[in-house]
């Protein structure tokens, strides 16, 4: 019994691209929260409305390192098993050569 396994590097890129799109797109319009007490009409509000920014911020920025390494990793990921692949491929051709077999490099067997 043969073990069956593969990896959709296709996917794993669309992944990387996807997390990269939404932390993009996370941060934006915070910006134009106004926190001066006279846009709320409450010094009091205004004060936790500027906390409730500044701890979003601090949340978001936490999120996009995490996302980010994600991202990076899904991305180091692909590049590893397309590496490991080609590799295999060509072991494989060397030694079907050794052995007299067909001479193709591991661009034309893949």
């Amino acid at each position: 019994m043969g073990i069956d396994f593969s990896a959709d590097l296709a996917a794993l890129r669309t992944a990387a691209s996807g997390i990269t799109g939404v932390l993009d797109d996370l941060g934006r319009g915070l910006d134009d929260v106004d926190c001066r007490p006279a846009a709320f009409g409450h010094d009091r509000l205004a004060s936790t409305v500027g906390e409730l920014c500044d701890r979003w911020r601090l949340g978001v920025a936490h999120l996009a390192e995490d996302g980010a390494e994600l991202a990076d990793g899904l991305s180091q990921t692909a590049v590893t098993y397309q590496q490991a692949d080609a590799t295999a491929a060509q072991v494989l051709l060397d030694a079907a050569a050794a052995l007299g077999g067909p001479t193709v490099s591991g661009q034309e067997a893949l």
